[in-house]
Parts: C-alpha cells; structure tokens; sequence
C-alpha cells in the first residue's frame, strides 16, 4: 500500500498551508477577540477552489478527494479552526 501523498495532494496542502499563513494567521487573533465569523476569509477559500474541495465535479464541485480535503482542514486549523 503506497500512503505517499499525491503531487495533487501536495499542491493542496502547500496551497492552503500558505494561505492559512499569510491570511488568516495575521487576524486569526483578532476575529478570536471579536467573536467575528471570517466572511472575506471564507470567501477567498470560495475563489482558491477550495470551499469545493469534496464536492464532486458533476455537481460543480472541486471533485478532491478525501485526503486532500483532510490535509486542507489540517492546514487550516493549524492557524485557527474558525475558518
């Protein structure tokens, strides 16, 4: 059984680590105090792809697999689970 992560699932997980980095980790602190849902953030996610990730593609989805969009959840809670 080969448990190597795809180039595809490479690509998501580097994707959404960068993301999770450069967007939501500056405000993560802040959306926290405020009790604010990240609306922009979430919308953003909408425009990479990703909001769309498990959806399959007949249903306009991203058609990701299962993996991908545990590694994407991963990354993303990494920084802050509220997104």
């Amino acid at each position: 059984m080969d448990l190597d992560l795809t180039s595809e699932q490479e690509l998501v997980r580097e994707t959404v680590r960068a993301f999770a980095r450069n967007r939501v980790a500056p405000v993560a602190e802040e959306l926290d105090r405020e009790s604010r849902f990240p609306y922009e953030l979430v919308a953003e996610l909408g425009e990479l792809g990703l909001m769309g990730l498990p959806i399959p593609e007949e249903y306009d989805g991203a058609g990701g697999d299962t993996v991908s969009y545990a590694l994407a959840v991963e990354e993303l809670t990494r920084i802050d689970s509220s997104v």
